[in-house]
């Protein structure tokens, strides 16, 4: 058995399923999930992958089934639009971002954003009697949004998450803090209002530099006499200090 990252969407996550036989990157297969058949497009083999708990991709996607698969997300573009028409009516706030068939049409379901946590049990029902199959509505993050809606980030690129990003990692306000970002939440917040993911790209690094590099304010002895150290520059490993007067660089050894 053969194990394969497939992907759903283009800027989705990778999930991991065996297969008995040779695929390549980008075949289209049908694949067995909890939520039923889907239809994915392989990512990449995983040679070292362990395949024994993993569900099966059931065959390669033939032109029938890339167009029930194109059928379906037709019809989910029409569900998503009757889904925010009863949210207005039942008067619920919530904002509807996207939703998706599973292959087979054994499952809706629709992802949304919202401020507090909402009661859609009502709208459930009303879909479930609309389009007679099983309705799930999953509240996402603001990450997730942004990785669905997409966008440009401060560099100018399309947004990493959505870009690339299967996996997204924690990022903390340390990581900013290490980087001697200035902590504004304009420079260094993402489009969607969290710490940008970019910020765990080079940690290792600055981390790594920073192991023998004095603190801004701190005393320090040098070649040139006692001064205190007025800036720092992590990726280079060179530091300013002001000794009587007069600003001189040393480098970490």
């Amino acid at each position: 058995m053969k194990v394969y990252s497939i992907l759903f969407s283009d800027s989705g996550k990778g999930y991991n399923f065996k297969y008995d036989g040779d695929l390549k990157k980008n075949d289209y297969v049908i694949v067995d999930t909890e939520n039923g058949l889907q239809y994915g497009k392989v990512y990449e083999e995983l040679p070292k992958a362990k395949s024994d708990e993993l569900k099966r991709i059931i065959r390669l996607a033939t032109e029938e089934d890339t167009n029930i698969y194109m059928d379906n997300l037709k019809d989910a573009t029409e569900a998503r639009e009757k889904c925010i028409e009863l949210v207005k009516k039942l008067d619920l706030k919530m904002n509807v971002l996207s939703a998706k068939f599973s292959f087979d049409r054994t499952q809706l379901l629709f992802d949304f954003t919202a401020d507090d946590r909402v009661d859609f049990r009502e709208l459930a029902r009303k879909l479930a009697g609309i389009y007679h199959t099983r309705i799930e509505l999953h509240q996402i993050g603001a990450r997730d949004k942004a990785k669905k809606i997409g966008g440009l980030g401060v560099c100018g690129e399309k947004l990493c998450c959505q870009r690339f990003l299967n996996k997204i990692d924690t990022v903390s306000m340390n990581m900013a803090k290490n980087q001697n970002l200035a902590l504004n939440p304009s420079k260094i917040n993402g489009c969607c209002g969290r710490l940008m993911c970019c910020l765990a790209y080079e940690e290792a690094a600055y981390e790594e530099n920073n192991k023998n590099m004095p603190q801004i304010g701190s005393k320090v002895n040098t070649s040139k006499g006692e001064g205190q150290v007025i800036s720092v520059n992590i990726l280079e490993k060179k530091y300013k200090v002001l000794i009587d007067g007069e600003k001189e660089e040393f480098e970490v050894e």
